[in-house]
C-alpha cells in the first residue's frame, strides 16, 4: 500500500460532525520528491486542498518546515530560505480561492540553525523577506536518542543542543525579533525542554506532537516505563506559560498504534477511543487556551484520512465548553501564528 493512499483511506467513508465548527490546522508540510524512511506521495496545493475541503470547516493552515525546496547553492545556512520562497507561492496561490475557502499556509514555519548562536539573525531576516506578510517561526528539530536503532530525524544531529549556550543564543534572537519556535523532539527531552523555556521566557515555544512519544523499536512493549517519562514531561513543559502544544502527530506509526496496517482504515468513534488517554492527559495538562488540534498531514495520514481524524477530535472535546472546543480547533492555533482570515 502506498503511503497515505488515497484509495485505501476511501473505504472508510463517514458523514461530516459539526461542519460548522471553524478549524485552522497548524501544522502540515508540502514536498514533491522526498525518500526518507517510507517514500511518502507528492503533498502540494492541490492534496491539500483535497483534504481540508474534505467537509471540515478548514478556515486557514499553517506549513511547518520539511526540508523540501532547499537552495542548491549558496552559504549553506541560508539554504532553507529556498522552502519559505517556495511556500509563500502555494499560500499566494491558495489566496486566490481556486482551491476552495479555506486560506493554506496562511502563516509559515521555516527553518534556521540556532546553533549559529547571534549569527542567525541575517537567516531569519533572509525568511522574513521571502514571505514579509506570512513567516512567523522556525521549526529547528532536536530529536535524539542514544539507541541507534531510532530514527535521529534532527537537521543538526548532536545531543543536548537545547541546553547549548549557542543554541540559546541564537534562541533569544529570535525571541527579539517576535518569531516562535517549534519544538519537535523525544518524550525524554521534554525536561531538557522546559529548562530550556525558563532559560528564554520571552519566546513562545509550540511543542510538536504531544512531545514525541515513542512506542516502537527499542521502546515498544515497555508502555509502564515510557507512559510515565511521557507524562512527567508533559506536566513540566505545561508548567512553563510560554510553551503551547500541538495535539496530533498520533497517527505515526513510532506513537505505537497498529491503525497504519488494517486492511480497512480505522473510522473517528475507534480512534477517539484509542486517543483519549493520551489527548485527555494533554489538555489536562495545558489547558485549552494552550492545546491546538493538529493534523500533521501527509505524515498522519498513513493512518486515517483528515476527515475521520477531525471528527474524531470533534468527539474527543464533546465534554469541552464551546468556547474551549473554540481554542483547541481554531483561537489558540490563529493567536500564536497571528491568523487573520
Amino acid at each position: 500500500m502506498p503511503f497515505g493512499d488515497n484509495d485505501w483511506l476511501a473505504l472508510t467513508q463517514e458523514e461530516t460532525l459539526e461542519p460548522e465548527i471553524p478549524i485552522c490546522d497548524p501544522h502540515h508540510h508540502f514536498w514533491d520528491f522526498r525518500t526518507e524512511r517510507i517514500p511518502f506521495q507528492r503533498y502540494l496545493l492541490h492534496e491539500l486542498a483535497a483534504d481540508i475541503n474534505s467537509g471540515h470547516n478548514v478556515k486557514s493552515t499553517v506549513f511547518v518546515e520539511a526540508r523540501s525546496m532547499y537552495r542548491l547553492d549558496g552559504p549553506e545556512e541560508m539554504r532553507p530560505v529556498g522552502e519559505v520562497e517556495f511556500v509563500q507561492g502555494l499560500a499566494a496561490a491558495s489566496a486566490a480561492g481556486l482551491y476552495g475557502p479555506g486560506r493554506a499556509a496562511a502563516a509559515i514555519v521555516g527553518h534556521a540553525n540556532l546553533n549559529l548562536g547571534d549569527a542567525v539573525k541575517p537567516v531569519l531576516e533572509a525568511l522574513q523577506a521571502a514571505s514579509p506578510n506570512r513567516f512567523r517561526g522556525i521549526r529547528h528539530s532536536v530529536t535524539w536518542d542514544s539507541n541507534p536503532a531510532v530514527e535521529n530525524t534532527s537537521a543538526h544531529k548532536a545531543e543536548g543542543q537545547m541546553s547549548s549556550e549557542k543554541f540559546r543564543d541564537g534562541a533569544k534572537v529570535l525571541a527579539d525579533m517576535g518569531l516562535s519556535l517549534e519544538g519537535w523532539m523525544f518524550f525524554h527531552q521534554m525536561p531538557e525542554l522546559a529548562e530550556f523555556a525558563k532559560a528564554v521566557p520571552n519566546l513562545t515555544i509550540i511543542l510538536n506532537h504531544i512531545g514525541g512519544l515513542l512506542r516502537e523499536g527499542p521502546y515498544a512493549n515497555r508502555d509502564e516505563e515510557v507512559m510515565d517519562t511521557w507524562r512527567n514531561g508533559i506536566a513540566a513543559a505545561a508548567q512553563c506559560p510560554n510553551i503551547v502544544l500541538k495535539v496530533g502527530g498520533i497517527g505515526m506509526p513510532r506513537m505505537g498504534f497498529d491503525w497504519h496496517t488494517r486492511t480497512t482504515p480505522i473510522g473517528s468513534e475507534e480512534l477517539a477511543k484509542d486517543m483519549a488517554p493520551l489527548v485527555n492527559y494533554c489538555i489536562e495538562q495545558f489547558a485549552p487556551d494552550r492545546c491546538m488540534f493538529e493534523s500533521n498531514f501527509p505524515v498522519d495520514k498513513v493512518s486515517f484520512s483528515y476527515h475521520v481524524m477531525y471528527n474524531a477530535f470533534k468527539r474527543l472535546s464533546k465534554s469541552h465548553s464551546a468556547t474551549e472546543r473554540a481554542d483547541m480547533f481554531h483561537d489558540t492555533a490563529a493567536r500564536v501564528y497571528r491568523i487573520d482570515v
